[in-house]
């Protein structure tokens, strides 16, 4: 719980603030240990809109990468946990990150152990990071995890920094080409069609399909954006059903280019947060069956469950993902080089960097590619353009001429 304060210092000052304490008396004996002289004490109420408000409801990767930072410093610097938090509470400024500390702090004022409460936040901490915090509540090692987890994160979000930057350049330019087509044809071509009606005869085959396009989008523009819309929503729709998620992830991994990309992206995923959990002194099992919550394809996921229960069955990892395609030979050999050698963790660590320098260079080739096939397009467009609108008012104008 949170509550404001207004209390007198040693040098009978007036100070206020907000003490976070798991009910008011417990918050009255923190103030008192801090040599305060309590005036008022009111538990924060905080507004309606904050409680129902679906933004803000998220911890930014670097904001979570800092607070692992911290917070394992101070831990290796031997700061109890509750005290390492609230003074985490003065250096982080995310408001929705405060609110999930000040739970924290609550939690383990009653006994719970740090992991146990994070594990309330999945949305923000993940298994991965649940359980090697917990590991290292178990060894004694928790500021080493917290470290590892901070890299971890800081690897994860510079991988998804670069596929986004990619991706970001075709998806503007595709946009605006679409919006802009949108209101020539809105705009701009009924004048010049016109013109052409206006003179009669045959018109080439190309103009008179420009024309009832034209023609449509003037008269039933708001269908289109209906049209529009509609696709958007229903495509979302049917990728949150899990026969559609399971295509869509299917088509990821399938298609020419892009899916070779989405291929080594998971491999990596699959490799770093293997790497991870199994430094972390996570069971292999358990290991695996959290990443395959995590990896965020339906049909590695299914690699990797069906692969536990080999496991289970008396088969090693790389038997388990050999035979299926999407899992190459190098990725199995290593496994297997890693499980003969006890130097999984390390062998894993090795691969995803392998990945992750193979995604890069990917990404890079192919927003290179993207720029000359952009103006490929664009220049159909204009071509189109020309022939079906242009020429036909030039030969009008030579003949009148």
């Amino acid at each position: 719980m949170k509550f404001n304060y207004k209390a007198k210092n040693k040098d009978g000052n007036i100070q206020s603030g907000m003490v976070v304490a798991v009910d008011q008396n417990k918050a009255e004996i923190l103030l008192g240990e801090n040599g305060l002289v309590i005036i008022s004490l009111e538990k924060e109420q905080g507004n309606i809109f904050a409680r129902f408000n679906p933004f803000g409801k998220s911890v930014k990767n670097k904001e979570l990468v800092l607070f692992s930072r911290q917070l394992a410093t101070l831990i290796s610097a031997r700061v109890p946990i509750i005290q390492a938090l609230r003074i985490l509470q003065e250096q982080i400024t995310g408001k929705y990150l405060l609110s999930i500390i000040a739970d924290l702090i609550s939690a383990v004022e009653n006994g719970d152990s740090l992991s146990n409460a994070m594990a309330k936040y999945q949305n923000v901490f993940g298994n991965v990071y649940v359980s090697l915090v917990m590991s290292g509540e178990v060894s004694g090692s928790l500021d080493k995890s917290l470290v590892y987890l901070a890299d971890q994160l800081e690897k994860d979000y510079e991988l998804g920094g670069k596929v986004r930057s990619a991706m970001t350049y075709p998806i503007f330019v595709l946009s605006a080409m679409i919006i802009i087509t949108l209101l020539m044809f809105k705009f701009v071509l009924p004048n010049l069609t016109s013109v052409l009606l206006s003179q009669g005869g045959s018109l080439p085959i190309e103009t008179v399909w420009i024309i009832a396009v034209t023609n449509f989008i003037n008269v039933f523009w708001w269908l289109v954006l209906i049209i529009i819309a509609a696709l958007i929503l229903g495509f979302r729709y049917y990728i949150s059903t899990p026969g559609g998620r399971r295509n869509w992830d299917i088509v990821k991994i399938k298609f020419p280019i892009i899916g070779g990309i989405f291929q080594k992206i998971y491999l990596a995923r699959f490799a770093r947060n293997l790497s991870t959990l199994v430094i972390g002194g996570i069971p292999i099992i358990k290991a695996l069956q959290i990443v395959a919550e995590i990896i965020n394809n339906t049909i590695y996921r299914e690699i990797l469950l069906e692969t536990v229960a080999k496991i289970q069955g008396g088969k090693t990892i790389s038997e388990g993902l050999a035979g299926h395609p999407e899992f190459p030979s190098i990725v199995t050999q290593m496994v297997r080089v890693g499980e003969q050698t006890a130097q999984l963790d390390d062998i894993m660590g090795k691969l995803a960097n392998f990945y992750e320098k193979e995604v890069d260079g990917q990404i890079t080739t192919l927003t290179t590619l993207l720029e000359p096939i952009i103006m490929i397009i664009l220049g159909i467009g204009v071509g189109i353009l020309v022939a079906g609108i242009l020429l036909p008012i030039y030969n009008m104008a030579d003949t009148a001429g």
